[in-house]
């Protein structure tokens, strides 16, 4: 059975080794710098700026969402972006993922935000069957935008 709970700081360490088994599913490895000192400072230091909510199943955390919140200018209310959905893949089938959606969902609903968003990469076709099963509808007309490294530096000089 599964439930669903927001993460305490005892789950930093199961939480990044679920970022870097994401990391590889999304075949990115080595892409993954984050450490759990960072991890436990960004979800619980001074000034929170990221939130999670783990699946259980049987006292084992079997998946965890990663979000934030984000702002609509035109709806006057705040979102929810959901950056990392993941469950260990030996736990999919069992409703983790579909709990820990309906979940934010809720929070979503209950604090009055417009939206929960996130990105899929175009690949990953299983996530995205799943997705649109709940109702979800990709936004084919916005394009994600990126700055990062070198051009990311280069901004920030002008």
């Amino acid at each position: 059975m599964t439930s669903i709970r927001e993460a305490r700081p005892a789950d930093v360490p199961v939480i990044l080794q679920l970022i870097h088994d994401l990391a590889l599913y999304e075949r990115e490895p080595d892409a993954v710098r984050n450490t759990a000192t960072s991890l436990d400072a960004a979800l619980f230091g001074e000034r929170p700026t990221i939130y999670a909510h783990v699946a259980e199943d049987r006292g084992e955390v079997q998946g965890f969402a990663l979000w934030f919140l984000n702002y609509s200018t035109w709806e006057g209310v705040n979102g929810i972006y959901l950056e990392d959905l993941y469950v260990r893949p030996e736990a999919r089938g069992a409703g983790h993922g579909r709990a820990l959606l309906a979940n934010l969902a809720r929070i979503a609903t209950e604090r009055g935000y417009a939206r929960v968003e996130w990105s899929v990469l175009n690949w990953n076709e299983p996530s995205i069957r799943f997705y649109e099963s709940l109702g979800a509808a990709a936004q084919s007309e916005w394009s994600t935008f990126r700055l990062t490294g070198d051009a990311l530096a280069e901004v920030a000089a002008l």
